[in-house]
């Protein structure tokens, strides 16, 4: 079992689960941070400390983003495990499914007329 950034992370990248964790195993996409299954040793440092509380323990994410778990792992097929994100570096493309998502940022409100 690992932790696995979901859904609430995308466009967001707060990145103090990045500083949290002790053993460097979550990686920058473009969009949003993904969490090395091979590589977090589970120890939980980062789920408190997202501000979204996208992070969760594999068995425990929501199902409306269970997909989330296979997402996480399947970033990660072509990279191998570097073994550091930071050595690593940001990765300057998300997970196909993170990549077709809408825009998760803030809605423009409306213009108002002048009155």
């Amino acid at each position: 079992m690992t932790f696995v950034i979901a859904s609430p992370c995308v466009d967001v990248k707060d990145n103090a689960c990045i500083e949290a964790c002790p053993i460097d195993c979550i990686y920058e996409g473009e969009r949003m941070l993904y969490i090395h299954p091979d590589e977090c040793i589970d120890c939980g440092a980062c789920e408190p400390v997202c501000p979204v509380e996208a992070i969760f323990f594999e068995d425990d994410t929501p199902q409306e983003w269970r997909h989330f778990n296979t997402v996480n792992a399947e970033f990660f097929s072509d990279l191998g495990a570097p073994g550091s994100s930071s050595k690593l570096g940001p990765i300057g493309r998300d997970h196909p499914i993170v990549a077709q998502l809408p825009s998760q940022g803030a809605v423009a409100s409306p213009i108002l007329p002048k009155p």
